[in-house]
Order: C-alpha cells, then sequence, then structure tokens
C-alpha cells in the first residue's frame, strides 16, 4: 500500500514549499489541496493525469473517502496544507482516521507563516535581554481556547508573540495584549506573509487596530507582538570575540 503525504505547502511563495515536498506533489497520483489558502503554482507541476480536489469544498469524510479509495487503486496521494501542517492544519483527525483503516502516512513539514512574517520583517524572534520565547496562539472564535491559554494570560510573560487567526477581532487582541505588554509596544500585521500582494501593517499596541481598518485587513493575516521588532537588544555570546566553544579559543 502506498504511502499516504502530508504535505506542508509553505506560506505562499511557491519557492517556499520543501525539495521533498514539491517532489512528493508533482509525482503524485491524487492531490488534495487547501483551495482556499495554497498557491495554486505549488500544484502546478502536477502529473497530466493526477486528480485534483480542492479541500475546501470537502468535508473530513470527503477528504478520507478519496484517500482510501486512491490507497485502494495503488495511488501516489499528496494531501497539501497551507504553511506546516502541525500548525493549525487539523491533521490529527485525518492521521487518527488513516491509523483506524490501517492506511500508512508522513508528515512532511513546511514554512509557516509566523516565520515567514518574520522574515518579511526582517526581524529575530529571540533577541538577547529581550526574550528567548516564542509564543504562538490564537484568540477564540468557532474553536475554542482552553482557559489556561487566553491571551490575556500568556500575554503576561511579555515574550515574542505571534497570534493566528485573529486580525478580524484586532480590538479585542490589543485589549487584551495592554494588560501587559505597554501600549508602546511594537506590533506588526503581516497580510499573505510571501505572496506577491503580501501588506506589512507596523505600528504600536495603541495606534495598530486603527491602522488595520484603514488597510481593511480582516483575514489571511498573522499579528507579530513584542519588542523583539524593536532596535535595542544585545549582541549574541556566539560571535563575542571573547567567548570559547567547541569550535574556537576566545580572546581576552
Amino acid at each position: 500500500m502506498n504511502t499516504v503525504y502530508m504535505v506542508g505547502a509553505g506560506p505562499g511563495d511557491p519557492e517556499l514549499i520543501t525539495v521533498k515536498g514539491q517532489r512528493i506533489v508533482n509525482e503524485a497520483d491524487i492531490i488534495i489541496y487547501a483551495g482556499s489558502l495554497v498557491n495554486k503554482a505549488i500544484i502546478a507541476g502536477h502529473k497530466p493525469d493526477a486528480e485534483i480536489f480542492n479541500s475546501a469544498s470537502m468535508t473530513l469524510d470527503d477528504v478520507i473517502a478519496v484517500i482510501k479509495r486512491g490507497t485502494e487503486e495503488g495511488k501516489k496521494i499528496a494531501r497539501v496544507h497551507t504553511g506546516d501542517p502541525s500548525i493549525y492544519g487539523a491533521i490529527r483527525e485525518q492521521m487518527d482516521r488513516l491509523d483506524e483503516l490501517g492506511i500508512p502516512f508522513d508528515v512532511i513539514p513546511g514554512v509557516s507563516s509566523f516565520v515567514a512574517s518574520a522574515a518579511a520583517l526582517k526581524k529575530e524572534f529571540t533577541l538577547p535581554d529581550v526574550s528567548q520565547t516564542v509564543i504562538l496562539t490564537r484568540l477564540e472564535g468557532r474553536t475554542p481556547v482552553p482557559e489556561k491559554e487566553k491571551l490575556e494570560d500568556l500575554a503576561s510573560h511579555q515574550a515574542s508573540m505571534c497570534i493566528f487567526l485573529s486580525v478580524q477581532m484586532i480590538d479585542d487582541v490589543v485589549a487584551r495584549l495592554m494588560k501587559h505588554y505597554a501600549p508602546t509596544t511594537p506590533i506588526a500585521i503581516i497580510q499573505r506573509a510571501t505572496w506577491e500582494d503580501q501588506k506589512i501593517v507596523m505600528g504600536t499596541l495603541e495606534t495598530i487596530a486603527q491602522k488595520v481598518k484603514d488597510e481593511n485587513i480582516t483575514k489571511t493575516a498573522q499579528i507579530l507582538v513584542g519588542d523583539f521588532l524593536g532596535d535595542q537588544y544585545s549582541l549574541s555570546k556566539l560571535y563575542d570575540p571573547s567567548f570559547t566553544h567547541e569550535y574556537r579559543q576566545g580572546v581576552e
């Protein structure tokens, strides 16, 4: 029985899918991709006779049915997700169903929108004496968030924070963040990171909500917040000439 591949397509730029992920997509007999989010250029190199399914209009049962039929026919299947499939990819429920059916699968990681957004801003999440922790989270919507993971509680750490799937609730996001972050804390909104129509809006917690509304950003945007977006930090020990490590003797 052929292996099913859960492929992370990356954030949008078709060159940001992994080499392995692109190879699997190009070799697949059946491709099921998240058509509302995955750049169609990612699947443009598919085999001429490949079957293509857009999962935007499918249920979990529909997806599993296509995979089951395909594996029974001995076909190679690529299930293509946006970004990295392990982050808000809803792949666990698919993998559990495949386990129940005895269908083997592998997961191919991808570039998530949060790291693509940092790259677009040319920023580093983990700056010495600023932050050594990155928090990935979201505001509750139709999908609830556990009580202990409320945004205002996570904000108490004042770490570098990446907020998914929440820009449409920017006023609520800001209100919760400001319970612990200073009003002058820098914040960035990156819509459709790495796509040709990528849009970046920078501000502070006290200014960003209006800027987002002025730019009419209501979806497919990453929210990054924290002092890592500023310019004050300490230099790394790694490249300090006085720092000794396994590969270099420091100079006093």
